[in-house]
C-alpha cells in the first residue's frame, strides 16, 4: 500500500509572483524556485482572499474566507472559534507528524495549533520577522532527516522579504550598480509623505552613508532577499530529494502577499489591493503524480488552498471551509474554470474590499485612506494592469454594479457566517498607532 503523502508548506513573506524568474521576471532572483516551477505546476493567477500575514495566514489554516472568520487585521481583538480546524490539527488527527518552523505563534494562537513541534528561531530575536533564512533552514533539515521514514506535514515561514530588507554581505552586490545616494535622484521623495514615513525612513533610507534617494536601490535589496529566501528553500527542497522522498512528498511553495514597492505612492509596504500586493506565487511538486512543467492559468483565490491541499491527502475537507480543492485540476483529471470573481479584504493600515473580475478590479474603501484616494477605484485590468487609471468616474455603470456585487456578496457572507456586521466596518483599521506616528 502507497503511504500517505508527506506535505511540506513552504512560504515566504511579502513575495510578490512578479519578482521570480518563472513568472517572468528578469533579474535571476529565483533559480531554485525557477527549476521547482519547472518539475511541477505553477499557477498563474492566486490572489489572496485577505492581507496582511494575520489574516493571511489565518484564510489559509482555516480554508475560510475573512468575512467568516473574521480576521481582517493585524492585533485587533477578534478571535477564531477553537472548535475552528486548522490544517496542521487535521493532519495531526489523520496520523501525521506535524511541525512548524516559524514565529507566528506569539501571534495569535491557532498559528500554534496542532503542531506536535513548534521550533521558533525568532524567539530569542527582539523582533521575530528579522530571523534568516539560514536560521530556519538549519532547523527543518535535521527536522526532516529525523522522521523521512513517517508521514509528515511541515510548515516553514520565510521572513526574508520582509522589510527591512537586510540582505547578507554575499547578496548585496546583486542588481544595482548605481549610486543609492544620489542627490538628483527623486524617485523616493514621495516616500516622505507615506503615512509611515517615520519607519521607512528610519529604517531603510537612513544610513551611515547617507540618504538613500534611489527607489531603484530599496527594489534592490528587495530582489536580494528573494534570492536569499530561494538558497533556503533550496536547501529544504534538496534534502527532501537527497533522502529519495520526492515522489512521496507534496510541495507547496507560496507567498502569504506581495509587496508595494513604490507602485501607487505605497513604498516597500503590503496593503492596497492591487496586485502587486494580492497576486502571489504558488507553485506545486510530487512528481508521478503533478505533472512537471504546467501552468494553470485559472483564477484562484487563497482560500481554495486549504481544501486543496487535504484532498492531496484524502484527507476529508471539513464543511466549514469556504474554498474549494483544485487538486483534480492539478493533476490533469479535471478541467476547472476557475474562479471568475474573487472578493479580498485589508483592515491594518487601510479599510478597503475589493471586486477582481477577469477584466476588471473594483475597490471600495470604507473609511478614507491616508492618501487621499477616492472612496471608490476601477481599473480595466487587460488595458492598464498596472492598475494606474481609475475609471470610476468616467464608467459610473460599471462601478455601481461591481459595487452592488461587492456589497451584496459581503452582506450574504456576512449572514452565512452568523455576524450582524462586516467585519472590516466593525474592527476598522488596526494600526492607526502606527499611522499616528507619521510625519
Amino acid at each position: 500500500m502507497k503511504r500517505q503523502p508527506n506535505v511540506v508548506l513552504l512560504t515566504v513573506d511579502t513575495l510578490r509572483a512578479d519578482h521570480l524568474g518563472c513568472y517572468g521576471y528578469q533579474r535571476d532572483t529565483s533559480p531554485y524556485i525557477d527549476a521547482f516551477a519547472q518539475e511541477g505546476v505553477l499557477c498563474e493567477s492566486m490572489f489572496c482572499s485577505a492581507i496582511p500575514t494575520q489574516p493571511s495566514y489565518t484564510t489559509l489554516y482555516t480554508g475560510q474566507h475573512a468575512v467568516r472568520h473574521g480576521i481582517v487585521g493585524h492585533r485587533s481583538a477578534a478571535e477564531i472559534s477553537p472548535a475552528t480546524p486548522v490544517l496542521p490539527e487535521l493532519f495531526l488527527r489523520a496520523g501525521y507528524k506535524t511541525c512548524a518552523v516559524d514565529t507566528l505563534w506569539l501571534q495569535k494562537d491557532w498559528f500554534g495549533r496542532g503542531y506536535e513541534q513548534y521550533i521558533d528561531p525568532g524567539a530569542k530575536r527582539i523582533l521575530s520577522m528579522t530571523v534568516p533564512a539560514e536560521e530556519l533552514t538549519a532547523r527543518a533539515v535535521p527536522w526532516i532527516r529525523d522522521h523521512a521514514a513517517e508521514p509528515f506535514f511541515l510548515f516553514m515561514h520565510y521572513w526574508d522579504t520582509h522589510a527591512p530588507y537586510t540582505p547578507p554581505k554575499a547578496y548585496q552586490k546583486l542588481f544595482y550598480q548605481g549610486n543609492p545616494f544620489d542627490p538628483d535622484n527623486h524617485s523616493l521623495d514621495n516616500a516622505w509623505h507615506h503615512p509611515i514615513s517615520r519607519l521607512i525612513r528610519d529604517v531603510l533610507l537612513r544610513r551611515s552613508e547617507g540618504t538613500v534617494t534611489d527607489s531603484e536601490f530599496v527594489v534592490a535589496l528587495y530582489d536580494q532577499e528573494v534570492r536569499h529566501a530561494d538558497d533556503g528553500l533550496g536547501e529544504v527542497i534538496g534534502c527532501i530529494d537527497e533522502l529519495g522522498l520526492a515522489e512521496d512528498t507534496f510541495i507547496l511553495v507560496m507567498g502569504d502577499h506581495g509587496e508595494s514597492l513604490g507602485e501607487h505612492g505605497i513604498f516597500f509596504e503590503h496593503h492596497g489591493l492591487y496586485d502587486c500586493t494580492l497576486r502571489i506565487p504558488f507553485i506545486l511538486r510530487q512528481p508521478g503524480t503533478l505533472p512537471e512543467g504546467q501552468r494553470l492559468p485559472q483564477m484562484l483565490a487563497t482560500h481554495d488552498i486549504a481544501p486543496t491541499v487535504l484532498d492531496a491527502a484524502g484527507i476529508p475537507i471539513p464543511s466549514t471551509m469556504d474554498g474549494q480543492s483544485f487538486w483534480k485540476a492539478l493533476t490533469g483529471q479535471e478541467q476547472i474554470a476557475g474562479r471568475d470573481k474573487v472578493y479580498s479584504v485589508e483592515g491594518t493600515i487601510q479599510a478597503k474590499w475589493s471586486l477582481r473580475t477577469l477584466q476588471h478590479k473594483f475597490i471600495l474603501s470604507r473609511e478614507q485612506d491616508f492618501y487621499g484616494n477616492p472612496m471608490r477605484e476601477l481599473y480595466d485590468l487587460k488595458a492598464d494592469p498596472g492598475e494606474n487609471r481609475n475609471l470610476a468616474s468616467e464608467r459610473p455603470e460599471l462601478a455601481a454594479q461591481m459595487e452592488a456585487d461587492l456589497e451584496g456578496w459581503i452582506g450574504a457572507r456576512v449572514k452565512e457566517a452568523g455576524r450582524s456586521v462586516d467585519p472590516l466596518i466593525e474592527q476598522g483599521i488596526s494600526f492607526r498607532d502606527v499611522l499616528a506616528i507619521s510625519d
